[in-house]
């Protein structure tokens, strides 16, 4: 959009903006469902509900069957398989490391801020290199709130110290928009991300949308 200004720093979000952790998360749900005996879910499934993380994930595999279990229970066994092959399949999305370059080169801070547990943020991002420079690492259970609240972006922005509305914060997630726009940052919807047509994100209030990482590049030069 033409009226959109320069950004002076960025925020991610991880799963489905940086990093595509989709078959990881999806081969970890049926793992659990294996010791249930329950049906095992097809790529094309689990994909479009990745970025609700465990709640998302359970709910597909368990569907009404959930509500018969302890969900506490579930989701830590669900975590826990995860944890076990965090990294076999996840990478950058295309495009992703170009961005970074760009954004370091022209001299802009930039951070990460998931819903992701810390416990599980850390050690996935110690094996990618060009996230290692991030400025700031928020995780889901840094603060008591999580996006769509926007306390994690607060915090990014007063780490950065720079003005919210000069903040671009990216992420495939309604929550991602809703949170963006609730810090007065500019949302920006990541198309490549995981996102269900069924959730009508053509409805989202995002300022800018984005069908490759490195479309993002032409707002910086």
């Amino acid at each position: 959009m033409s009226n959109l200004h320069r950004p002076h720093a960025f925020l991610f979000d991880l799963d489905g903006t940086l990093l595509d952790t989709a078959r990881d998360m999806g081969e970890a749900l049926n793992l659990l469902l294996n010791q249930y005996d329950l049906p095992q879910r097809e790529y094309n499934e689990y994909r479009p509900i990745a970025s609700h993380g465990a709640k998302g994930m359970l709910g597909l595999g368990f569907g009404e069957q959930l509500q018969n279990f302890d969900y506490e229970t579930l989701r830590a066994d669900f975590l826990a398989c995860y944890a076990n092959q965090l990294n076999t399949h996840t990478r950058l999305f295309d495009g992703v490391a170009q961005l970074i370059d760009g954004i370091q080169q022209a001299g802009l801070p930039w951070g990460i801020v998931t819903n992701k547990p810390e416990h599980l943020t850390t050690p996935l991002l110690q094996h990618f290199p060009q996230l290692h420079h991030a400025d700031i690492v928020i995780s889901g259970d840094t603060l008591p709130q999580r996006k769509p609240h926007p306390a994690q972006l607060f915090m990014a922005q007063e780490h950065l110290a720079i003005e919210h509305g000069n903040i671009w914060y990216i992420g495939d997630a309604e929550r991602d928009i809703l949170a963006a726009s609730a810090a007065s940052m500019v949302p920006v919807l990541a198309e490549y991300g995981y996102i269900c047509p069924s959730e009508l994100p053509h409805q989202w209030k995002a300022s800018l949308r984005i069908s490759q990482p490195e479309q993002l590049l032409r707002y910086i030069g």
